[in-house]
Formats: C-alpha cells, sequence, structure tokens
C-alpha cells in the first residue's frame, strides 16, 4: 500500500474514531437527562449504559489500530 493509501486509511479511521466519541458523549448526556428527571426506567437505562460500554470498547479498538502500542 503507497503512503498516500495509508494517510487516507488513517484519516478514515480518525474520523470514525470522533463519530463514537462523539455518540458516547451523547450517551452519556441521555444517562444523566434520565437521572436528572428521577423517571428513569431501569432497563432503559441498563440498555443505555450497555451501549456505552460497547462504544468505549470500539473507541478502544480505534484508537489502538491508529496509535499502535508499539514496544522499544
Amino acid at each position: 500500500m503507497n503512503q498516500s493509501a495509508q494517510m487516507d486509511q488513517a484519516e478514515v479511521l480518525r474520523i470514525k474514531l470522533e463519530m463514537l466519541k462523539r455518540e458516547h458523549r451523547d450517551l452519556d448526556e441521555a444517562i444523566e437527562a434520565l437521572h436528572e428527571r428521577g423517571s428513569a426506567d431501569m432497563l432503559t437505562l441498563k440498555r443505555l449504559k450497555k451501549q456505552k460500554l460497547a462504544l468505549k470498547d470500539r473507541i478502544t479498538l480505534l484508537e489502538d489500530r491508529i496509535l499502535p502500542d508499539i514496544i522499544a
């Protein structure tokens, strides 16, 4: 793969990473809003938290692909 294609792929990964981080923040805000209202449905909260955790895992995987842990 040439240098340009590698840079393009890295840029695509960075954009996907930013989208996932934004979605993660949105879920965090939704969870907080449900808590503040006090009428939070426990099943809904559990689903949102599970979704947020799955997003965090995907974020971590993408970050590792962008900046691999290199042992020197």
